[in-house]
């Protein structure tokens, strides 16, 4: 989710005797903030029942804003939503925010903060091909795979007047090994998407109450999140990329898997090709990703990009049906 935003700059960054920059002052953490090495992530976690779901946002979404799939899915088993670093409570992390950088994270906090595996990974657009990662880097962790509006390998994305696909960005640079520590080059840079323009509220999160839209602009305006959000986009093509050109068929094995993916992509006319052609790709590209398990299947859902604001029935039943209930 992403609309130009978005009004004055909120607070000033403070050095931490742990050396973790911390977020400015907001509302109070709606779970808890965990250490994973020199910074701190902010995690959230409800329900009993195994196998715990846990939820990997899109850009621009935080934790709060799946709160409608978690409650439905609290209902029968775990399930844990969190802040990558740099988003909302979540202090900046190490850079470059690659995927293995990520899942490093993630795992480590998983870790400290007690919850036990393997998990559900449910990851929403961006957050499609972090889960994807963690499958392949973290398999004995990983109990399924629910893929809501996952951006494929082979997609095209609108940017402007023309169509592309996101592995046409990627330069071919070898992916650096993640960490844990902090060092000064990890400072957030820029002033974020404050500086940008004032901030508009994105139609979609109208299902959220009025108190959780106002999380949301506390979070999209803190001077981290767009430092986060650009080392993410800028290192996520790479890996689009090397699963492009690969064969990826089977690759997960007989794990469960189940993409959900929006009834019409929306493409408009007069794009660099045709809109049938668009949505044809799109389609083949669900159908890709459904097919890196041999028990891979695509669900074709009646709504738009957010499932989990449009559709959180749907998203809390695909993760019912990957835990086999």
């Amino acid at each position: 989710m992403r609309s130009m935003r978005r009004g004055a700059i909120i607070g000033v960054w403070l050095v931490t005797a742990s050396a973790a920059w911390a977020t400015p002052a907001g509302p109070p953490p709606r779970g808890r903030l965990v250490g994973v090495g020199a910074h701190r992530l902010h995690i959230d976690c409800r329900g009993q029942g195994s196998p715990t779901a846990v939820i990997e946002t899109g850009l621009g979404d935080f934790s709060f804003d799946w709160m409608l799939v978690q409650d439905r899915v609290a209902r029968s088993r775990r399930v844990c939503t969190y802040d990558r670093a740099g988003y909302a409570w979540s202090e900046p992390g190490p850079k470059p925010r690659t995927f293995d950088q990520l899942n490093l994270e993630l795992h480590a906090l998983l870790q400290a903060a007690g919850e036990h595996g393997p998990f559900i990974l449910v990851g929403h657009s961006y957050g499609g091909g972090v889960v994807r990662n963690y499958a392949l880097g973290y398999p004995a962790e990983v109990a399924g795979l629910v893929l809501a509006e996952a951006v494929g390998d082979t997609q095209y994305i609108e940017m402007g007047p023309k169509a592309q696909q996101l592995r046409e960005f990627a330069s071919g640079r070898p992916i650096p090994a993640p960490r844990q520590d902090l060092q000064p080059a990890d400072r957030p840079t820029g002033q974020g998407y404050g500086a940008h323009g004032a901030y508009e509220e994105d139609p979609a999160l109208a299902p959220l109450p009025a108190e959780v839209r106002r999380w949301h602009r506390w979070a999209t305006l803190l001077p981290a999140l767009e430092d986060a959000e650009n080392s993410q986009r800028d290192w996520s093509v790479e890996y689009i990329a090397r699963w492009a050109s690969a064969d990826m068929a089977g690759r997960l094995g007989d794990l469960p898997l189940v993409v959900l993916m929006r009834k019409d992509g929306g493409y408009a006319d007069g794009l660099s090709l045709p809109a049938r052609e668009l949505e044809a790709a799109r389609v083949a590209s669900q159908q890709a990703l459904a097919a890196w398990s041999r028990r891979g299947r695509v669900v074709t859902v009646p709504a738009g990009h957010n499932l989990h604001l449009e559709a959180p029935d749907v998203v809390a039943q695909a993760v019912e049906s990957v835990a086999g209930k």
